[in-house]
């Protein structure tokens, strides 16, 4: 039986370079760092002092304030990005024949961590009776999901993903085979996160994951597959699109950015944080992307890549490409934005759809900035600090997690 074809209709981004989709995008092509050293807590005792924070946002401009005191950070950003994907979409679930046909999947990596560590440190200094009563839904992974659906009335499939730091993408994916599936018209997808804490920097500092080596220069300290690469960088924020049936957008006469071609899922099975040297798990999924979307590794024009700026995530993924896409690695385009935004852990597939999506739109493709000491395990073509031109009909995004959580997402041109 033939797939239903699905695609994309709205966008919403926060990220470190801006609150808007237009905003994030410009960021990227002017190679512009949205790092920074931290202001959310003093980091001089940590040894990464470096963060993509979200800069001049008020969660009252796109929620009831009262609400967003009642909802953690990450779930606010998840309903700003949402609303923006909504209105981009011109849609209104009140205008829709049955609101059990519109669903939502958003996901987070981690969740509430500020509210339990706020709530924490409040049970410590002043007992059990003054922990907030909102705290649990507060913290807990899927309340992003569970609130956006209450500002749009979205009634249909709903749960929130944690798969780490693939969770956007597994959430994408999910309401693509929902929606296949017939289960839905239209879905909310995507994630969002907002762990720039206090103890989720000393949590990831002590496990030597971060970036350390360039705390006086915040805007160097990303360096996808750069040979000085040292550890990631945190940011924060929330990545949401609009899917919907191509049927149903339009019936309705939506504008259709582009087509979303397949999705897969796989799991190195190997180690809680460290991929498979060999990165079997990732070649597998990048080849059932590829044949879920009925397509070859010739037809592939871009590759939004994982790039966490970790020693190990950036050779290991290289590797993988190569070793699926053979000769036409060295052909085909590949840059790792995490470069300017950090890792937005599981809101990063969120983000990174969106520079796929307007790759594909726009013909041009944003940089891997501070890629200035070429490493001989990367040797592929990273389009180094300066956005390009090249026009785009398919763009594929990786996104890896702990836990061994590979995903492969695949967008193509609307034709």
């Amino acid at each position: 039986m033939e797939k239903k074809r699905i695609v994309v209709t709205g966008m919403g981004a926060i990220t470190p370079l801006g609150n808007d989709v237009n905003s994030f995008w410009e960021g990227l092509l002017a190679g512009r760092s949205g790092l920074r050293r931290i202001t959310a807590f003093d980091p001089t005792d940590y040894q990464c002092q470096v963060g993509g924070e979200v800069p001049d946002f008020d969660p009252g401009q796109h929620m009831d304030p009262k609400d967003a005191k009642r909802n953690d950070r990450y779930t606010q950003f998840a309903v700003a990005a949402a609303r923006m994907a909504m209105t981009q979409a011109r849609l209104d679930a009140r205008d829709l024949e049955d609101p059990v046909r519109f669903g939502c999947i958003i996901g987070s990596g981690i969740g509430g961590l500020d509210t339990i560590e706020k709530q924490t440190f409040r049970l410590w200094e002043s007992g059990p009776r003054r922990v907030s009563p909102f705290m649990i839904p507060m913290l807990i992974s899927n309340m992003a999901s569970g609130v956006v659906a209450i500002e749009f009335g979205a009634m249909g499939p709903n749960y929130g993903i944690v798969s780490a730091c693939a969770t956007a993408s597994h959430s994408i994916g999910d309401c693509l085979r929902v929606l296949r599936a017939g289960e839905a018209d239209v879905m909310l997808a995507g994630g969002s996160e907002a762990s720039i804490t206090r103890v989720g920097y000393a949590g990831f500092c002590n496990m030597k994951a971060m970036g350390t080596s360039y705390n006086d220069q915040p805007e160097r300290s990303s360096r996808p597959f750069d040979a000085r690469r040292d550890g990631f960088i945190m940011g924060e924020g929330a990545g949401v699109l609009v899917l919907e049936t191509l049927e149903h957008a339009q019936a309705r006469g939506a504008e259709i950015l582009c087509e979303v071609l397949g999705h897969a899922a796989t799991c190195d099975a190997y180690h809680i944080t460290s991929p498979d040297p060999d990165g079997r798990g990732l070649q597998a999924c990048m080849r059932n992307a590829l044949a879920d979307s009925g397509i070859t590794t010739d037809d592939v024009d871009y590759i939004n890549a994982h790039g966490t700026s970790t020693p190990y995530n950036d050779k290991t993924e290289s590797a993988a490409i190569k070793a699926v896409f053979g000769e036409r690695a060295y052909q085909v385009k590949i840059s790792s934005t995490k470069s300017m935004t950090g890792h937005l852990l599981g809101a990063a597939g969120g983000i990174e759809a969106i520079a796929c999506i307007k790759s594909i739109t726009t013909g041009r493709i944003a940089p891997t900035i501070n890629y200035e000491n070429p490493d001989p395990e990367c040797d592929l073509n990273y389009v180094p600090n300066k956005a390009i031109e090249h026009p785009v009909s398919i763009a594929m995004s990786n996104n890896l997690g702990f836990g061994g959580h590979n995903a492969t997402v695949i967008f193509k041109a609307f034709a």
